[in-house]
């Protein structure tokens, strides 16, 4: 046979591979039914395998050797880089290839006992000092994994490049004094760092914490969950795992994104990798996430957990994922919304809405004993203040969630009470809430009857009923007689608890200063109720106007005591007074003759004289006036 360098090519005719060597074949491969064509003494210089089985093979003294090779790693394509690399042509090793090429040297046994510097020695040692050591490379060389998975894991090339990448997600090069250059225009946003020329595999810290999210989900479902976990370990923020799951979800979930509300961030793209997402079963993905989640509370990640379980009732999940999704969400339900709970019936029923799932969820929600660990608020916006009660707020969750399913007319009572009595009657501090679904429910359901009416009123506590809501409830006419008398009963209590708050009130404003005690559960209600407020108001009124009453008598007496004055001057006066009319003309006033004040011998004389008629009126004015002020 010539020497391999006058090997010029391969060429590949119909379904089978010939090597132009100057020589017949004497050897044929065959690997997943391709044949190779080619000669015994290359391969069996090189391949430990191959030159076993040609051994086993010279009892059949057939003239061609051939080796059948099943469940070769990579296929005919990868034995075929294999073959040209045993007849000395170059072969060119990339962070693409190198696994498969490392299985199939594995696989063919090409290790140095059969020649110094084979391809086992050769790639193995390109895998440790390069594809190890970069992102980029590692990335590339674990999503190659997938298609030689068993080989790959008997090398520990997947724990390998696990290992490395959980490793460069969380080091910071900064903490070393390492020099940040990046070598190359094709580097991912985590490429790794060159030190003097050696290259570290420590990553560029980038101002984000999101920057390996886009690189990761570009693996399969099985070596993403690994990868996930080992970073897990590593003692990765729960927070950045969960991010990078949820990144993952939506990528191949895309009707996850449709309850999202934009809550998507900005896309990551790894267009140096030239990868392109795989094709995944989205129901095995969906069960698969659900176990990655971890038990932690927040809006952001709530909302996450309700889109999933609406895909994970679209796509027919298992009752498994099902129910522990339905728990995720019950434990934190006092963090979702309403429109995130609003889950349409994707089943034949007649319902709109799934209100058993609901359900089913408020149980979860009273069931829960453990505390479940928050994020960070600057994460996930959790809101974590002492105040807080997550009970009232399932309640009031709950009563909107009934005023907003109530217009559905295949809805029954039945499901309405159940609804209404999943949470203790203690969660409601007022029934206001619960009553205005309840008279939406009557009001799209007109044909129900009064005992049917009846016995869904029971579920309120009308003596936790507002004034207001009272005051609506006792002229509604949707509700049943017997339920109209039992709203005016505890309407009449709150008003008289309500009017005996307010006069005692008035009557400590009155009294000497001190504090004005209240009761508790009427001190809400009085402020609400305007009557009692303008009641308040108009008592301060008066006791203004008083005061204005009070200062205007002052006013006429210090008059009065200044026509007294004039009066006395008046009397000093003897000139131009010819009567008593001048008199009172002079001092702005009119004189009324009264029968009762004229004296006997004024009657009985004919012609009296000036000075008389004005001595008789002085003490007929006067009386008057005093009269007429003792009145105030």
């Amino acid at each position: 046979m010539p020497p391999a360098g006058k090997v010029s090519e391969f060429r590949k005719e119909g379904n089978d591979w010939f090597c132009k060597a100057g020589l017949p074949s004497d050897v044929t491969v065959v690997v997943d039914g391709v044949s190779f064509h080619l000669h015994k003494f290359p391969l069996i210089s090189k391949s430990g395998k191959i030159a076993r089985m040609y051994e086993e093979s010279k009892s059949t003294r057939d003239k061609i050797f051939t080796a059948l090779l099943e469940e070769f790693p990579g296929g005919p394509d990868t034995f075929l880089i294999a073959a040209k690399f045993c007849y000395g042509m170059r072969v060119e090793l990339t962070p693409r290839n190198i696994v498969m090429i490392y299985c199939t040297a594995d696989y063919l046994e090409m290790t140095d006992e059969y020649g110094e510097g084979n391809l086992l020695s050769k790639s193995e040692s390109f895998f440790h000092k390069n594809v190890l050591h970069n992102w980029k490379d590692c990335i590339l060389a674990l999503q190659s994994c997938e298609t030689v998975i068993q080989r790959a894991e008997k090398l520990h090339v997947v724990n390998k490049c696990v290992n490395a990448l959980s490793v460069m997600v969380c080091t910071d090069p900064s903490l070393f004094g390492w020099p940040m250059m990046m070598y190359g225009s094709l580097q991912s946003p985590g490429g790794s760092i060159l030190w003097n020329g050696i290259n570290t595999g420590a990553r560029i810290r980038s101002s984000e914490s999101d920057w390996w999210f886009e690189d990761i989900s570009y693996l399969s479902v099985s070596l993403f969950e690994r990868l996930i976990k080992t970073m897990e370990t590593r003692g990765i923020r729960p927070e950045n795992l969960v991010g990078a799951v949820m990144h993952y979800t939506r990528k191949y979930l895309p009707g996850l994104g449709r309850w999202q509300g934009g809550q998507h961030g900005i896309p990551r793209t790894v267009t140096s990798f030239s990868l392109t997402p795989i094709a995944l079963d989205q129901r095995v993905v969906l069960e698969s996430i659900e176990k990655l989640l971890p038990r932690k509370k927040g809006k952001s990640f709530c909302r996450f957990l309700l889109g999933l379980l609406r895909v994970a009732l679209i796509l027919g999940v298992s009752e498994t994922c099902k129910d522990a999704l339905e728990r995720r969400i019950g434990r934190q339900l006092e963090l979702a919304t309403l429109d995130g709970l609003l889950i349409p019936t994707y089943s034949d029923a007649d319902a709109l809405y799934d209100t058993d799932c609901f359900e089913r969820i408020i149980h979860h929600f009273m069931s829960s004993e453990s505390k479940v660990t928050p994020f960070s608020p600057s994460s996930f916006d959790l809101e974590t203040s002492p105040s807080s009660r997550p009970l009232q707020k399932v309640a009031k969750l709950v009563d909107n969630y009934i005023a907003e399913v109530a217009s559905d007319v295949t809805l029954k009572p039945v499901k309405i009470r159940s609804l209404a009595e999943a949470l203790p009657e203690s969660s409601r501090t007022l029934f206001d809430g619960l009553y205005r679904s309840l008279d939406i429910y009557f009001k799209a359901h007109p044909w129900l009857s009064d005992k049917e009416k009846e016995e869904l009123c029971s579920i309120i506590d009308f003596s936790k009923l507002s004034i207001d809501a009272c005051a609506h409830a006792s002229q509604n006419e949707r509700l049943p007689l017997r339920v109209v008398l039992q709203v005016l009963f505890f309407e009449q209590m709150h008003l008289r608890t309500a009017l005996a708050g307010c006069l005692h009130g008035l009557e400590t404003e009155s009294g000497p200063a001190g504090p004005v005690t209240v009761p508790g559960d009427m001190a809400g209600q009085i402020i609400q109720r305007d009557g009692w407020v303008t009641m308040v108001r108009e008592n301060r009124v008066l006791k203004v106007d008083m005061e204005k009453m009070r200062s205007r008598v002052g006013e006429l007496e210090e008059e009065f005591s200044k026509i007294k004055q004039e009066m006395k001057k008046v009397n000093k006066s003897h000139s131009s007074l010819s009567s008593p009319r001048v008199v009172a003309r002079r001092i702005g006033c009119s004189l009324l003759s009264r029968p009762s004040d004229a004296k006997p011998d004024t009657i009985e004389s004919t012609g009296p004289s000036p000075r008389v008629s004005v001595e008789q009126a002085r003490p007929s004015l006067h009386s008057r006036h005093k009269k007429s002020f003792s009145l105030f």
